[in-house]
């Protein structure tokens, strides 16, 4: 997995906790003294792929430099109802103060990343790889991104500099009886060094981008039985990608296709945040 920004993390929470804080944790601070210390866990309440850790103790260290970490596990590792995920020991003010940005993050993606465990568990043993999208939530996307890959599932396209992706919009806007060949041709030019894909609804659209040396080919809300015969004209000129309408239920025939690639966007766009809860303890 790549590993996350350090920077970037210390941001992102110092802005979470401006937003969630305001002018003060009122109730807080006017119920418990400055010296006060506490212990807290935080415990899985249900069966999780742990993501987002790094994060939460970030939470509890902006407010408190004192402020102990134990890990029981770490991003990326299986969880059980029950399951402690982290021990914190510090302040009292700042474990309340930060308990609930902590948990957003930590439910958020640790709930992606159990969600993209569900998806490759579904695919075990046919050698297709499932990749996220750009579908994501503005300012989350290096951490949805990190959680798709805790998950055990590859990022697709970071951002738009990264793959020459043409799409349908895309060939609509140029002139010409062959869109395909002179869009691939275009992007080969202008982008030597990067991997040309292109979206496909048709399979006279798959022939046209493998003839043209598209490197990927992405076979858009195609039936299973369509993306058959969509692989076997393709017949590995170039790898091939199915997207659209993919769910758990019907991923595993998709699968077997024999696509080496399957691209969900509800991976990120729609997974659920997990169940996942602070208990605390004073020690002083």
């Amino acid at each position: 997995m790549a590993a996350l920004d350090e920077q970037f993390i210390q941001q992102h929470v110092q802005r979470a906790l401006a937003e969630d804080i305001g002018a003060g944790d009122v109730t807080t601070n006017a119920l418990l003294p400055a010296e006060a210390t506490g212990r807290a866990i935080i415990v899985a309440r249900e069966p999780l792929t742990v993501c987002g850790l790094a994060l939460a103790e970030e939470a509890f260290g902006q407010l408190s430099s004192i402020a102990v970490f134990h890990n029981q596990l770490e991003d990326g590792n299986d969880a059980d109802a029950g399951d402690t995920l982290l021990e914190i020991t510090a302040p009292c003010r700042a474990l309340l103060t930060a308990e609930r940005t902590a948990l957003n993050y930590l439910q958020r993606l640790s709930g992606i990343a159990t969600q993209a465990a569900s998806y490759v568990e579904a695919v075990r043993g046919t050698g297709v790889l499932i990749l996220d999208t750009r579908k994501t939530t503005p300012g989350w996307r290096a951490f949805e991104k990190y959680a798709v890959q805790c998950g055990g599932a590859r990022n697709h396209r970071r951002g738009l500099d990264d793959l020459i992706m043409i799409k349908d919009n895309h060939l609509a806007a140029l002139p010409g009886d062959d869109p395909v060949a002179g869009a691939v041709a275009r992007a080969h030019e202008a982008a030597p060094d990067l991997k040309v894909e292109v979206e496909a609804d048709t399979l006279e659209q798959a022939e046209a981008a493998a003839k043209a040396g598209a490197n990927i080919i992405l076979l858009d809300n195609m039936p299973p039985e369509m993306l058959r015969e969509a692989v076997a004209l393709i017949d590995d000129r170039s790898q091939t990608e199915a997207s659209g309408g993919i769910t758990l239920d019907n991923i595993r025939a998709v699968a077997e296709t024999g696509v080496n690639y399957i691209s969900v966007g509800a991976l990120t766009h729609s997974a659920a945040a997990v169940d996942i809860a602070m208990d605390f303890t004073p020690t002083q």
